[in-house]
């Protein structure tokens, strides 16, 4: 087993710090290239770079009024999701197809069932 995790290649699991502009402000976000990666995959199929998408993410969840106190862990959290999202079927693999073209609040309300089932 873990072999598949131990050999794959070092520079997925280094750390890389991006530097972006919010609201003026210069931030820094380090995490592992691995999450890079799969934010740069998002950004894209929306047809943004990543701290253009990145930046969306912050408006968007202060707007909703999440407490962004630990940015990074919000944007790996990010970076799962997508993944489990795709597995799930509730994103399509086919990177042309954009996110914001999924109906989110039908994949949230079916979430939202799933965790009412695994319940009972």
């Amino acid at each position: 087993m873990c072999k598949l995790f131990i050999q794959a290649n070092p520079e997925l699991w280094r750390s890389a710090t991006h530097s972006l502009r919010i609201d003026g402000m210069v931030t820094s976000v380090r995490m592992e290239n691995y999450f890079w990666h799969i934010l740069e995959e998002i950004a894209q199929r929306d047809g943004m770079n990543t701290a253009q998408m990145i930046t969306r993410l912050y408006h968007e969840s202060i707007d909703a009024g999440h407490d962004l106190g630990n940015f990074t862990s919000f944007l790996r959290v990010c970076a799962l999701r997508y993944q489990a999202l795709q597995l799930s079927g509730d994103i399509p693999v086919q990177h042309q197809v954009p996110i914001a073209t999924l109906d989110a609040e039908q994949i949230l309300a079916r979430e939202a069932g799933n965790r009412q089932d695994s319940l009972h």
